[in-house]
């Protein structure tokens, strides 16, 4: 899949490569720790058809610039997603976010809920300080930086056989080893917990069963602080649900269509 990118200015200045497809309400992809944007091509396709949908990738990932040390937070990540917002001309957008973009979304519609029509929060969680932990055999496998040892945490066996283009895609992050790092820093010190019972936009969280990189009682922890938020727990469901599972993209679908006005 080709892209044209183009370019929108976070509040530092770091320039950040942004792309879209399709035509209706804005829809905005928000991608996990040092993940680009083409992790999200298998599911943009049929977004798009319903939806102008917005992809980034985020500082120091692929097209983007590092910008300063600092703004690698969770909360300065959700004001870069609101600078390509701007840069797209959207006022208002829903806001779809997996794992470590689930995060930064949930910023979004704290710091910027005029702009969050709607909230769909995958394989994700408020706070590791404050929810259940991953174990320390998942967290090596992830910070390893080897696909055949994070794969299992994010994908089904099935579908890594039958799919290692997708797989691969969804690994091959264009981002040196200091970004890397402080992409995992951020994401670990996340802490929106008791910012959450804030957020107005209507939620959709869904989450995998068997997800190690983020226990599903996380999941369950967000739908009791998020006003009204539906949950939709995905019984084997692993990190990379939101790929790996067809009904996942189904349920978000029917969602968004429910929410768009």
């Amino acid at each position: 899949m080709t892209l044209t990118l183009k370019k929108a200015v976070a509040p530092d200045g770091a320039e950040l490569a942004w792309a879209e497809e399709g035509r209706g309400e804005p829809l905005l992809l928000v991608a996990g720790q040092a993940t680009g944007m083409a992790g999200w091509d298998p599911v943009v396709p049929a977004l798009a058809r319903s939806f102008r949908v917005i992809r980034f990738d985020h500082r120091g990932i692929g097209a983007s610039a590092e910008g300063s040390a600092e703004n690698y937070t969770t909360r300065a990540f959700a004001a870069d997603a609101t600078a390509v917002l701007d840069a797209a001309g959207v006022r208002r957008a829903h806001v779809y976010g997996h794992s470590m973009g689930g995060r930064a979304a949930q910023w979004m519609a704290v710091d910027f809920p005029t702009r969050v029509a709607s909230l769909v929060l995958a394989a994700t969680s408020a706070s590791d300080a404050r929810g259940p932990a991953r174990s320390a055999a998942a967290t090596a496998a992830l910070t390893s930086g080897d696909p055949a040892r994070m794969a299992p945490l994010f994908f089904s066996p099935a579908f890594v056989e039958h799919n290692p283009a997708v797989v691969g895609a969804f690994f091959r992050v264009q981002a040196s080893a200091a970004v890397k790092s402080r992409h995992f820093r951020a994401s670990r010190l996340h802490d929106a917990w008791d910012a959450l019972p804030q957020i107005q936009a209507p939620t959709l969280i869904i989450h995998g069963s068997e997800d190690a990189l983020a226990p599903v009682a996380n999941a369950v922890a967000m739908a009791e602080l998020i006003p009204d938020a539906q949950l939709i727990q995905v019984d084997g469901g692993r990190h990379g649900l939101h790929l790996d599972d067809a009904r996942v993209q189904t349920w978000i679908e029917d969602f968004l269509s429910l929410v768009a006005t």
